[in-house]
């Protein structure tokens, strides 16, 4: 509990913590093909964030400094003073939140298909509209938002694992998908929370990401003196390209 409210997560192994934090319509259940050899050498957490999987809805707005708060009582509860952070996605929005808050506790983050940069004002429009869809076919959105994050030919190749991220996320609240909808249109820009981030530092991206400009991406690490991973695929590097993620967070600190 956290707030009052349902907070769920859950930890295996010892030592040396990792926290693992899922994205937009997702949850902690993206992870479950890691976890089991990752903890064999430390301590890995994995976080149903606000609003998703089967933690609760705090606010109207889950900020990503809410979210990063979350995280924060959870590591407290768990008395990790120190831990790596790997976000994928809006889980990413979420890792630099905590870092800006809490850098005493953050020794090494990976973005995962995510960015430091806030929504332009294109993206920003979108998020509106997105409200708009959600209020009006909830379960409509979320198909094709989430059939939209890999290419055609990737879709039918991963359609087993798409299909367990749609139903998963058919089980989503309303109130939940907007608050974070909300809360990522009005996070602000941590690229230089990034570029001042002393420890080890990570950027993932798939070179046909259909949610951020493979390009784009690339020149901001470069920018913030991030080591950055190019792989081949779409915005779901964890399915697309399991076992280079898997080899990344064995030896990420």
């Amino acid at each position: 509990m956290y707030k009052n409210t349902p907070l769920l997560y859950s930890t295996k192994g010892i030592g040396n913590p990792i926290a693992l934090l899922h994205g937009f319509l997702e949850s902690s259940s993206i992870w479950e093909p890691f976890v089991e050899k990752l903890s064999e050498n430390r301590q890995v957490i994995t976080i149903d964030l606000p609003g998703h999987g089967k933690s609760g809805n705090f606010e109207e707005i889950h900020s990503m400094e809410l979210m990063a708060d979350a995280v924060f009582a959870i590591l407290q509860e768990l008395k990790v003073k120190e831990v790596t952070l790997v976000g994928h996605s809006m889980g990413g929005y979420v890792s630099l939140a905590f870092c800006k808050k809490f850098p005493i506790l953050s020794k090494a983050i990976v973005l995962l298909n995510s960015t430091p940069e806030s929504d332009n004002e294109e993206r920003r429009i979108n998020r509106d509209r997105a409200i708009k869809i959600v209020r009006k076919n909830k379960d409509s959105y979320m198909s094709m938002a989430i059939s939209n994050l890999l290419s055609a030919k990737n879709r039918e190749l991963f359609s087993e694992q798409l299909e367990k991220l749609k139903k998963e996320a058919f089980n989503l609240s309303e109130e939940g998908i907007i608050a974070a909808l909300k809360g990522m249109k009005i996070r602000t820009d941590e690229t230089k929370t990034l570029l001042h981030f002393n420890g080890p530092k990570y950027m993932v991206a798939g070179d046909k990401d259909p949610v951020l400009n493979f390009s784009d991406a690339k020149l901001v690490a470069k920018k913030t003196n991030c080591v950055f991973l190019p792989l081949s695929g779409g915005h779901l590097s964890y399915i697309e390209n399991k076992s280079e993620i898997e080899k990344l967070l064995h030896f990420v600190d």
